[in-house]
Parts: C-alpha cells; sequence; structure tokens
C-alpha cells in the first residue's frame, strides 16, 4: 500500500484537499463578512449532494488510475496546469464576489432589492459572471491538477451545461431590473463561460 502513495500522490492529494478546503471555507467567510451570518447558512459552503457525488468520484477515478496505470499521475506539468487554473479561478471568483459586495449572493434574486445596482466595475469590467468563470475554471483545475481525464472533462461538461442554464435565468432577472443598461453592459461583456452569450 505504500508503493501507492508515491510522492506524486501526496502532493496532488494534499494540493487537492487544500483547494478544496480553502475554496469552501472562504466562499462563507466571505458571505458572513458581506452578508452577515444572521443571513448566511451552511448552503453558503456551495456543497450539494451532487458536488459531493462529483468529488467523490473523482477521487475514485484518482485511485483507481493511481492503481491500474500509476505513470499517469506523474505527468507534472499536466498537475501544474491544474494547480494554476486552480489559483485562478479562486482568484477571479473572490474578486467577483469581494467588487460585487452585497450585490453577490449564491440564490438568483428574483426580485431586486432597493440597494442592488449593477456592478459593471472591477472584473465586472471584463466579464458579466466572473463568479461562475472563476467556478468553472477553478473545479476543471481541481481535475487537471489530479491528472484525471475522465472526471476533467465530466466536470468541465456538467458545470458548463449548469452555467448555460442559469446564467439566462439570471439574465432574465437582471434584464427586468435594469433594462437598457443591463442589455447594453451584455452587449459589451461576454459572460465569462465558453459559449454562453
Amino acid at each position: 500500500m505504500a508503493e501507492i502513495f508515491t510522492q506524486s500522490a501526496c502532493i496532488q492529494l494534499s494540493q487537492m484537499l487544500f483547494a478544496v478546503i480553502f475554496f469552501h471555507s472562504s466562499e462563507y467567510i466571505l458571505a458572513v463578512a458581506i452578508h452577515g451570518k444572521s443571513n448566511v447558512t451552511l448552503e453558503s459552503l456551495l456543497i450539494s449532494k451532487h458536488y459531493v457525488i462529483a468529488m467523490i468520484f473523482s477521487l475514485f477515478e484518482y485511485f483507481i488510475e493511481l492503481l491500474l496505470v500509476p505513470n499517469l499521475k506523474e505527468h507534472w506539468w499536466i498537475s501544474y496546469v491544474g494547480l494554476a487554473m486552480v489559483i485562478t479561478g479562486e482568484i477571479i471568483r473572490k474578486l467577483a464576489i469581494i467588487t460585487a459586495g452585497n450585490a453577490f449572493t449564491h440564490m438568483i434574486r428574483t426580485d431586486r432589492d432597493e440597494h442592488h445596482g449593477l456592478v459593471t466595475r472591477g472584473i465586472y469590467r471584463y466579464l458579466r459572471h466572473p463568479g461562475y468563470s472563476g467556478f468553472l475554471i477553478w473545479s476543471v483545475g481541481t481535475q487537471i491538477m489530479l491528472c484525471n481525464p475522465v472526471s476533467t472533462i465530466g466536470f468541465a461538461l456538467v458545470v458548463w451545461r449548469f452555467f448555460s442554464v442559469r446564467i439566462p435565468y439570471e439574465e432574465y432577472y437582471l434584464r427586468r431590473f435594469f433594462g437598457a443598461e443591463y442589455n447594453e453592459y451584455a452587449r459589451r461583456v461576454p459572460s465569462g463561460v465558453p459559449f454562453v452569450k
């Protein structure tokens, strides 16, 4: 059993563990800091049943490939690309949260709050949905970091599909709230998720 946990495996798994813990705990801490503890639930950790299943599958894939094709996990340049994606995705998402402040919530608003303004500064100047873009990059990066080919494709497809449905739904309400101002913003700034206008 000791031969399975090579130095590469230990590094990759510890990076993955740190990435997941940091992502979710920082989401929660920022939500509490911005919205107040009384307005934040454990759902702000963004851990759903489907997410847990996906992460368990990715670890299952990792260990099966580690046993059957251990050399697959030794491509350090691929793992480092994944690590760079994890860091990049984390930075983009946290910039989105900090820039939007109270306007950033984990649930789509269907009613306009009196203090809710259209955020077009900072990272929102370049991406309409940097929080989604950051999560897509982060989640796919976690799988590239583990050199998991099946989960890399699976995460990319599933997360992209989720946002390809969520973005039009959210933008329906943003257009209702902000009208022509949002239409002009959407015309100028890409969504931040590939193939989603």
